[in-house]
């Protein structure tokens, strides 16, 4: 309770000058005086904000639970000690640049720290309001590692009439978590919906956002798209093809949460959730303007969303359009209580999952004030609808405050300025989840210890099928091949064998092959193989990584050596099931080429989605693994067959990416 509901805090640098934060500070600080004693530090003495101060900690006659360090970083040492010497438990790190070894002391007194570098604490609920800024009370929790983003995204929450339940600035996560923070929000009664901006992730976070989600919580997630991992150079082609972002969101589909791209698209999308998660895409458009109503329709299906056509619209005014949408030509301006009827038609319909009033309403009282009193009434019936229906209502209006607009948020319709927005934020709610929890292994993780080289790879994913091959390391060997042709000749060693020409395909001389390689490559081991020479196999990539923030991954996309090319990928964290790697599948741009495209047989795709799994499930099993690539995957109406394979342990991995250089050398 420490850093939501302390029972006295101390601010340190307390300040009188309205452009100092410990202005601020003091100034949110004395708002929760009737709940806790508050406590105004200074080291000059006087009056701030016309209360007395205390020139030191140790003044105070009993130690505060939390301190506010709102004083230059050269100071903060001091104010530490004194404060540990005093008996504080909890502090919130405003200032930067508070070196590791305060917040060292900090933690080996047993005490923690919020922060430091943080713009600071605000709860709704406890009348807590340590923070730089003013806060609309609300419904919307806010975690973010930047305090300005925080605020930003605090303002529009008060602009939209959704308003923030608790804030918390984690900073620079020396100590106090964003993982802790949001589990906190957990039991907080008054979050319904949970908005996060993070820059890096650390542990926990997926199943801190599950966990809120799976107590009716959902997460909405903002973030710059620079993960840790993703700042590492690539070696494989799996680690270049895949995005911080890709992974992101594979982690926001495995907790149920929604990543967006900006503080107002976050802001929109827990407007709409805190209102009770859509049922699903399909959407009915009212409108008192045709062109409104269409500008709506094509926005809602960009946004992913179905306009689906109405057979039962009885009860709509008359002259009203029978279509989805539904143009109201004039009614609405006629009896203003026909918006309400339409919103009520279809919400009882049971054709659509949410229904969308775009266009003129929450305009009329303002224009003509002696309409505003029925307009509001008519505000109210349309949220009792959405009430009573269960049903989804969301609201676009010309009008972006006005008595009805807040009549219709007061009553948990959300409203927005602009149809996109509207659309946008639908559209984000449809990619709304639920919670999956990892599967448990079906298989036992291979206890082959891995050795560099592809016929090691080979040994070691064990569940896959390869072509029939050998180790030559001779002319002679090579000539005198058990073997079927024709050949497929590679140098064992190299990771990418097109790029350093270690690889030739369609050999007929096996024996000269090898000599012509050997001479340019020197000695070593080499692999003849039998080349897959089926028909209509498709090339894929499957590859898996341990990624430095979210763990394990699985990737499939198009594959061959135009991988990148392409960049066609699915990827999601390891491990999977088959189920959810035919998910995976069929998220492909080229998954058509699977399913008999233009006359050719379809692929066995239930043996793909089984290695697919099976190679996540080694990732996931095997810590000391870093990287595993399968390219191409060939497969074919009668199975799977890779023609090549890569695995790189833990210990290899750095040597090896500094080795090839940056991510374009690779």
């Amino acid at each position: 309770m420490i850093f939501s509901d302390p029972a006295s805090v101390a601010v340190v640098g307390a300040s009188d000058d309205p452009a100092k934060w410990g202005h601020w500070l003091a100034r949110g600080a004395l708002v929760g005086r009737d709940r806790r004693t508050v406590h105004l530090v200074n080291h000059g003495g006087g009056l701030v904000l016309s209360e007395p101060t205390v020139r030191s900690l140790s003044e105070i006659a009993e130690a505060p639970e939390l301190v506010v360090l709102a004083v230059p970083a050269a100071h903060v040492p001091a104010v530490v000690d004194e404060a540990l010497a005093v008996g504080v438990r909890g502090f919130v790190g405003i200032t930067s640049g508070i070196d590791e070894a305060v917040v060292r002391r900090i933690r080996e007194a047993g005490a923690r720290i919020l922060g430091p570098n943080c713009l600071g604490v605000f709860d709704a609920a406890t009348s807590l309001h340590l923070a730089w800024g003013r806060f609309q009370s609300g419904s919307l929790g806010v975690v973010s590692q930047s305090g300005q983003v925080g605020l930003e995204i605090g303002g529009l929450a008060a602009a939209s009439g959704l308003g923030v339940s608790r804030f918390v600035s984690v900073g620079n996560q020396a100590d106090v978590t964003a993982t802790e923070a949001l589990l906190d929000l957990v039991s907080h009664d008054m979050t319904t919906v949970v908005g996060v901006y993070l820059e890096s992730f650390g542990p926990g976070i997926v199943a801190a956002m599950s966990e809120l989600r799976a107590a009716g919580k959902p997460v909405v997630l903002l973030t710059v798209g620079s993960s840790t991992a993703a700042r590492e150079a690539a070696l494989t082609h799996t680690g270049a093809l895949t995005s911080s972002l890709d992974v992101v969101d594979a982690a926001c589909r495995r907790a149920g949460a929604v990543r967006v791209a900006t503080p107002a698209a976050l802001v929109d999308l827990a407007a709409v959730l805190s209102c009770g998660t859509p049922r699903g895409r399909r959407v009915g458009v009212i409108s008192d303007s045709g062109g409104q109503g269409a500008i709506a329709a094509d926005l809602a299906v960009a946004a992913g969303l179905s306009v689906p056509p109405l057979a039962s619209v009885d009860g709509l005014p008359a002259g009203a359009s029978r279509r989805n949408p539904v143009d109201l030509a004039g009614a609405g301006e006629r009896d203003l209580a026909n918006y309400a009827r339409a919103v009520e038609v279809l919400a009882r319909g049971g054709e659509v999952d949410t229904v969308v009033l775009s266009g003129y309403f929450g305009s009329y009282g303002e224009d003509t004030p002696s309409l505003e009193s029925a307009e509001v009434s008519v505000a109210e019936r349309i949220c009792a609808a959405a009430r009573e229906t269960g049903v989804a209502v969301v609201v676009h209006s010309m009008r972006p405050d006005s008595a009805a607009v807040r009549a219709l948020r007061a009553g948990g319709v959300p409203v927005q300025h602009t149809i996109e927005r509207t659309m946008a934020a639908l559209g984000d709610a449809a990619r709304l989840g639920t919670p999956r929890r990892p599967p448990a292994p079906r298989h036992p993780a291979t206890a082959v210890p891995h050795r560099p080289g592809y016929l090691a790879a080979r040994d070691l994913l064990d569940f896959v099928r390869f072509p029939r091959a050998h180790a030559v390391t001779s002319a002679a060997e090579a000539g005198s091949t058990p073997l079927t042709g024709p050949y497929a000749l590679k140098a064992d060693w190299p990771a990418h064998k097109s790029e350093q020409d270690a690889v030739k395909i369609d050999v007929t001389d096996p024996a000269a092959a090898f000599e012509e390689m050997h001479a340019r490559l020197g000695p070593g081991t080499y692999v003849l193989e039998e080349m897959d020479t089926r028909q209509n196999a498709v090339e894929l990539i499957i590859g898996a990584r341990r990624d430095h923030s979210f763990g394990p991954v699985v990737l499939v996309g198009a594959g061959g050596i135009h991988a990148e090319l392409f960049n066609d990928t699915a990827i999601e964290l390891a491990p999977v099931t088959p189920a959810t790697a035919h998910d995976m599948i069929e998220r492909l741009v080229c998954a058509p080429l699977l399913s008999g495209w233009r006359g050719a047989p379809a692929a066995d795709v239930d043996a793909l989605a089984e290695v697919i799994a099976r190679t996540s499930e080694t990732i996931a099993a095997r810590p000391d693994l870093a990287e595993i690539e399968l390219n191409p995957v060939r497969v074919g109406p009668d199975g799977v067959v890779a023609v090549d394979a890569l695995v790189i342990t833990m210990d290899d991995a750095h040597p090896l990416r500094d080795s090839v250089g940056s991510p374009a050398a690779t």
